[in-house]
């Protein structure tokens, strides 16, 4: 009788223990609220209660279009695929009447916003609820479930109210490939009893991370670039609705509380309005409240900025939008110990929904106000357009069509309006020809995004940034630009159209084909052609040769594709077919015998490798720059990159790549054999690539010959006498490049700068590490001028060494060459500019010839 007591105990023991660790709808919602029993909640669809698990993003999907299917009030439409094609959802939410008529209600409101419209008495505030847009901070996308839930479900006069008063767009995952990547990592390291331990493998995830999405990429930082579908598809319909309020949910560290925007007051960026704040600060009350209630920690007006409009929570503030970022401490799991005690993770999804639902309070609350201020905001920018001494810019688009064709494409999805000139004018003593230059007038409503976009401030009153401080897009376009300060002599067509990109339809046999390398394309269409067996060939200086249309001039670095030299009876055909889907010119060569420069069968038309490229990742590595790279390689070159981790070097053989590349981290775990290794491998042939510390790298092991500056190197330049603690965010933030744009001279004569057009190139610098120059010839392809700073933050101390140094340099090293670059090439692959020396380096490395 007693045993069996102990076991009827035991079990309801665990039976109390399962249970009360599971966290029930009344743990997330007032006892108060009212749900429609005909709606499923959360756990009759998923199997469990909202935090037992993290939920996969099949299983957001599966629930979300449930409650579309069974709830009047919810529209569900898919905007887009990611890269992995999950589906990314947009929820409508409004009461069943409104949502009948929702286009017309969208298009009202857009009149009265922006046209300016009278505001009619029961027109919506318009919000947008948007969670996960970092996979791995969770708690957003789980607490999107009770978010759905509610709106879909509770009953009585407070959600009529709301219902009535708004219509609300739910973005329940905004980075659904990082989401499902970290659900994956830490479901699968979650035990029946909890670890809470932040050492346990549950707590610190493999690389890469779930933050990011498919390619790496941090989707937070790419509202303004626009480089990946989320971002685009979102977007789009950011435009379509232009809301009044902006939700970003993330998570921070798991040792901190809870924040809530307003940010620092000095580190926003100037176009935003004042009023813009005040608007926030009156919405944080309502967060304030509503944790207050539940007697949780908090902060606000501390750590996190909204300068750069390229976030989530500062793109919504340039469009009269109120962007609001929340910051809930992480359990990076299930459970995890922090300083504040344990916290769970229905603790973190409790939050992110309680001040979701303080969001609704607080819009249904200062409606009015929030409608009149977007109004305001663009009554407002029409004022400060006519006012401003810059009255547009004008951008030329030099020779590489694509590259210009892919910066137009960037302002047409921001709804910036950008008209070819039909009018050759000097502005600035600048020449832009009609037909392959826009002026883009800031009398429009985007005036503040292209105020934005055009940045070249330099001087700020606080030098401490959370992210970039310059981000110029026809400087990373690498597009030639100046602002325009009288309209007198502009002139320019109604509006831009896409080119059209089918100029090689009709191709003839010939002695030889040839196309320029000067588009942006040109390295993608040689590299199709390689793969498909078709032999091709580099011109290393110029020549004219006589082809079906004439005399045609091709600048170093043309590709010759030799009749004679071609081994597949094929040949012609694959040119044929790959050329007709290219926006590259190809011309039709009738003799060897060229006009001027070298000949055809000349020793200066070298034979191309096809690249095999060996990209080096994993622990210790960033997946940012690695992903970056990856990103340019897979989209830009067809090239399929072979990823490998850094752990796993050791045992690769390296005699069937023809390029190594190494991007910023940390290679301590590269031994000596590893090393001597890659030595033997460049002496043989080899091309590596390193940049930032993978230049680092290669320096210290001896296979790159130059001398650098370190980040410590850099910031013994800064005193230290007389600092105060007080003084102790400013010194570092002095010492620090967070991101910020320089020039730099480059050698057109080199094969690496092959395309290039003007002899300064925009490069982006996020960090102090700097290559000396080399002091022998050749060597050097490109260095920093000697007043760098183009637009962005950096002290005159660092700018002093920055000046004069390296920026690229490439040498032989036995058979092969070492190529290294003091920053990263393909920065948040948007960096199209830089992106050119990377594909050179992979098609023209080999011919590099420097001691």
């Amino acid at each position: 009788m007693k045993k069996l007591s102990f076991f009827l105990i035991t079990a309801c023991l665990a039976l109390f223990s399962c249970i009360s660790s599971a966290k029930n709808l009344n743990f997330y919602f007032d006892d108060n609220i009212r749900f429609d029993p005909s709606i499923p909640t959360p756990e009759s669809v998923l199997g469990y209660q909202v935090g037992d698990w993290h939920v996969r993003h099949d299983q957001l999907v599966s629930y979300m279009k449930l409650l579309a299917e069974k709830s009047e009030r919810i529209n569900i439409e898919v905007i887009g695929y990611s890269h992995e094609q999950r589906p990314l959802l947009l929820l409508t939410i409004a009461n069943p009447a409104r949502l009948n008529n929702i286009e017309t209600v969208r298009k009202q409101h857009l009149a009265q916003s922006i046209e300016g419209a009278k505001i009619n008495a029961d027109a919506p505030v318009i919000t947008w609820m948007g969670y996960s847009v970092h996979g791995n901070e969770a708690s957003g996308s789980n607490a999107a479930l009770l978010v759905a839930y509610y709106l879909a479900a509770a009953q009585g006069e407070k959600i009529n109210r709301l219902l009535d008063e708004t219509v609300i767009l739910l973005d329940p995952a905004l980075n659904p490939d990082g989401l499902a990547r970290f659900a994956q990592w830490v479901n699968s390291h979650k035990g029946k009893n909890l670890v809470a331990d932040e050492n346990h493998r549950e707590h610190n995830e493999a690389w890469p991370s779930g933050r990011t999405n498919h390619y790496f990429t941090d989707l937070n930082r790419d509202w303004l670039l626009l480089q990946h579908p989320e971002s685009q598809a979102r977007i789009a319909k950011y435009h379509q609705w232009m809301p009044h309020v902006l939700t970003d949910f993330h998570e921070m560290g798991p040792h901190s509380t809870y924040f809530f925007q307003p940010g620092i007051p000095s580190r926003k960026f100037p176009l935003t309005p004042e009023q813009n704040v005040e608007l926030t600060k009156e919405i944080a009350t309502f967060h304030a409240a509503a944790l207050d209630q539940q007697g949780e920690l908090y902060f606000t007006e501390e750590s996190f900025d909204d300068f750069y409009i390229g976030k989530g929570s500062t793109y919504p503030d340039i469009h009269g939008t109120i962007g609001i970022l929340f910051e809930q401490g992480s359990a990076r799991g299930h459970k995890h110990e922090t300083i504040n005690g344990v916290r769970e993770f229905y603790d973190a999804v409790k939050n992110q929904l309680t001040t979701s639902l303080s969001t609704f309070d607080a819009v249904v609350s200062g409606k009015q106000g929030l409608l009149s201020y977007q109004q305001k905001f663009y009554q407002d920018t029409a004022k400060l357009a006519k006012k401003d001494k810059v009255k547009g810019y004008v951008v030329a688009a030099g020779n590489d069509k694509s590259r210009y064709e892919l910066f137009l494409s960037l302002l047409q999805q921001h709804q910036i309006k950008a008209y070819p000139l039909s009018k050759d004018v000097s502005v600035n003593k600048q020449d832009f020809s009609a037909n392959s230059s826009v002026y883009i007038p800031l009398n429009q409503p985007q005036y503040r995004l292209i105020k934005g976009a055009f940045l070249e401030q330099t001087s700020f009153n606080d030098n401490t940034f959370y992210d970039v401080s310059g981000w110029n897009l026809a400087h990373s376009f690498n597009l030639e630009f100046s602002a325009v300060t009288s309209t007198r002599g502009i002139k320019y067509q109604d509006s831009w159209q896409p080119a059209n990109q089918t100029e090689n339809q009709n191709l003839a046999s010939s002695y030889a084909l040839a196309f320029e390398w000067n588009d942006y394309l040109a390295p993608k269409l040689l590299s199709q052609l390689q793969q498909n067996g078709v032999i091709a060939r580099a011109a290393m200086k110029p020549f004219t040769a006589s082809t079906a249309n004439g005399e045609q001039r091709f600048a170093a670095g043309a590709i010759i594709i030799a009749k004679g030299l071609q081994q597949d009876a094929d040949w012609f055909n694959k040119v044929q077919q790959l050329a007709s889907n290219s926006p590259v010119k190809v011309h039709q060569i009738s003799s060897g015998l060229t006009a001027q420069g070298v000949d055809i069968g000349s020793r200066n038309i070298v034979p191309l490798k096809t690249p095999k490229v060996l990209l080096l990742g994993g622990k210790g590595t960033s997946q940012y720059e690695v992903g970056e790279v990856w990103y340019y390689l897979d989209r830009y070159l067809d090239i399929a990159a072979t990823l490998v981790d850094l752990d796993r070097l050791e045992r690769i053989d390296l005699a069937s790549y023809t390029h190594v590349i190494l991007t910023n981290g940390s290679f301590s775990t590269v031994n000596a054999k590893m090393v001597e290794k890659l030595k033997y491998w460049v002496q043989h042939g080899g091309v590596i690539w390193g940049h930032k510390s993978g230049a680092k790298f290669l320096a210290d092991k001896g296979i790159l010959k130059a001398e650098y500056l370190s980040s410590n190197d850099m910031a013994k330049a800064f005193p230290t006498d007389n600092l105060s603690y007080a003084d102790k965010d400013s010194y570092h933030g002095d010492k620090r490049i967070a991101g910020a744009i320089f020039n730099a001279n480059i050698d057109l004569s080199h094969p690496l700068s092959f395309s290039f057009e003007r002899g300064t190139l925009p490069v982006f610098k996020n960090s102090t590490f700097v290559l000396k120059p080399s002091e022998k010839p050749f060597v050097n392809v490109a260095t920093y001028t000697k007043t760098p700073l183009l637009a962005g933050f950096s002290h005159e101390l660092n700018n002093q060494q920055i000046a004069g140094a390296g920026v690229l340099m490439a040498h032989n090293y036995g058979k092969g060459k070492v190529i290294a670059m003091s920053d990263n090439p393909v920065f948040r692959s948007y960096w199209y500019g830089t992106s050119r020396l990377l594909s050179n380096a992979i098609f023209f490395g080999h011919a590099i010839d420097a001691k």
